[in-house]
């Protein structure tokens, strides 16, 4: 929740008893860079906005201008009186219950609930009493009675099994401690509710259950994701960062691409046919201007000033071109044959006795919950970590390209090392245009190509690995969480590459747009065991569905 303590901070926050969130004139400058200029805005109760944008275009300084976090360049913020907040500060929670986590979500209970242990703890007079008496109050009236029961059911929910419920934070795992954090943002039935990537750690079935969450939430929802599914899913509005503004487009995700392309194409056009016109009335003002005509010239002069074409700012949204060209050598038929596979981890097993075939052209994506052992098995199809027993056949030819889930496995950011000097190395004789050219594709144009490692983002890190893939003769391709920092635009960029990718593809990913488009095999980690699906993702589920 918000806590009106933080709100003193920032004069050009205002608390009050409204069901919205307003934004009037809203700037922000970074240095030289403007990220959005004067935005006014009303996020209504009821209607739940998907906030989109590139990578870099202000989505989450929004969000943290909006619950006072980050100080606007100049405008005001209007908020109800109590916001859900996904924080991202984990460490300031670990050792505190996993229940109370969820509980501090409704600051004003928690404020309440924390004074009345300490009052208990002093001897009884009349004043501490009557405190006692308005603490009760408060605790009713924000449902305090129930409050671990109903943190309880969200935790449960998101697939938190009791047994973690009454230990620190620090106990956990590291994905359940941001699960814990998102239920802290849903609890207590906030006014308002902002959520920056809340399916980052999620599964696929935690992700289903946020959904249907979400769309029984009656208040005002503001969620920035990288899901294209998730958007599809969830909202009923889109608030768009472009061409240094923001724009709300009715409708989810899809339905704003389709209106957002449809003005800029009806804008442009506008704009030619205002051009031919113009041209035309240029050509009657040159011939008759000296002559006799002069009413009819200087009508057809005004006629040009009305008639200016309208200026089309420069959108910010980028697209790699992202495109993996097979090594000319052919893998055999049988690209991975695994017979009776175990693997574990201090005694505690996570594969066990996996056994199936990965056949030349195959569209792999392996999916299951967290935990279950997914990068494991990539780990070990890809040859980065052994099996404990049985065995992992290659097949003849078989040229893998390996994207771990954590880059620094491969890239090394402890150096001075440039995106240029990395990815030139990653190939032996390779020419240093051909080495910009791959580098143009992903968005490193100009001096970018010359960034130091050091300095990339998470995004920027992902997209050059994406390059080195690009650049290598590979005709395997084994992905763990490909789609982790990149934007929407680069996720669809990468669906495109990897359907049209002539070789074998094995990826894991809970991006279900992702899935859907590559996919053509499941191999799914469940709860009894790893089923092997010959068929998409859609059909699995329904397999699924059917057979529970």
């Amino acid at each position: 929740m918000y806590r009106e303590s933080e709100s003193a901070k920032m004069p050009s926050l205002k608390l009050q008893s409204i069901k919205m969130i307003t934004l009037n004139n809203i700037s922000k400058r970074v240095g030289s860079r403007t990220l959005f200029e004067d935005i006014t805005v009303t996020f209504n109760r009821g209607t739940r906005y998907g906030l989109t944008g590139p990578n870099g275009a202000g989505k989450s300084t929004l969000l943290k201008i909006i619950m006072g976090q980050e100080e606007a360049t100049s405008g005001t913020v209007t908020l109800p009186k109590s916001i859900g907040y996904l924080r991202q500060n984990i460490e300031a929670f670990r050792d505190f219950r996993v229940v109370d986590v969820v509980v501090m979500g409704n600051q004003r209970l928690w404020g309440a609930l924390e004074e009345r242990d300490q009052l208990y703890e002093q001897e009884m007079t009349d004043e501490i009493g009557v405190r006692l008496g308005e603490l009760e109050e408060i605790v009713g009236d924000e449902n305090g009675y129930t409050a671990e029961a109903d943190a309880e059911m969200l935790l449960s929910g998101m697939g938190i099994p009791s047994h973690f419920h009454e230990k620190s934070m620090r106990t956990i795992p590291n994905d359940m401690q941001f699960k814990v954090m998102l239920c802290q943002a849903l609890f207590g039935n906030p006014e308002a509710l902002l959520l920056d990537e809340p399916t980052n750690h999620l599964d696929l079935d935690s992700i289903c259950w946020l959904e249907e969450f979400l769309h029984s939430y009656q208040g005002t929802l503001i969620v920035v994701s990288h899901d294209r599914h998730f958007l599809n899913a969830v909202t009923t509005a889109i608030a768009d960062i472009d061409y240094d503004t923001l724009i709300v487009y009715p409708g989810n995700y899809d339905a704003m691409i389709v209106a957002k392309s449809a003005i800029r194409e009806r804008t442009e056009a506008e704009n030619k046919s205002k051009e031919k016109k113009i041209a035309q009335l240029k050509e009657f003002v040159a011939k008759f201007g000296a002559g006799t005509r002069a009413s009819q010239v200087q009508s057809r002069v005004r006629e040009i000033d009305r008639l200016q074409p309208q200026e089309l700012r420069k959108s910010n949204i980028q697209r790699p071109y992202i495109r993996f060209y097979p090594s000319e050598k052919t893998s055999g038929k049988i690209v991975f044959k695994l017979d009776s596979i175990c693997k574990g981890y201090e005694g505690r097993p996570v594969i066990q006795h996996l056994s199936f075939e990965v056949h030349r052209g195959d569209k792999i994506a392996v999916i299951g919950n967290n935990g279950r052992g997914k990068t494991t098995l990539l780990k070990m199809l890809a040859g980065v970590l052994p099996q404990d027993s049985g065995k992992i056949e290659t097949g003849h030819q078989t040229l893998i390209g390996y994207f771990p889930q954590n880059h620094s496995e491969v890239i090394n950011k402890n150096t001075s090392t440039t995106a240029f000097e990395w990815l030139k190395g990653r190939k032996q004789g390779i020419y240093d245009q051909d080495v910009r050219g791959v580098l143009g594709k992903v968005l490193f144009a100009g001096d970018d190509a010359f960034k130091p490692l050091t300095a990339l983002s998470g995004g920027e890190t992902a997209r050059l690995l994406l390059a080195a893939m690009m650049l290598a003769d590979f005709n395997t391709l084994v992905l763990d969480e490909p789609n982790n920092h990149l934007d929407l635009e680069a996720v669809s960029a990468l669906a495109w590459g990897l359907e049209e990718f002539k070789g074998t593809v094995i990826v894991a990913s809970h991006d279900r747009d992702l899935i859907d488009k590559v996919a053509t095999r499941i191999i799914a980690l469940e709860d009894t065991g790893i089923c092997v699906f010959d068929g998409g993702l859609e059909d699995y589920l329904a397999h699924r569905k059917a057979t529970v």
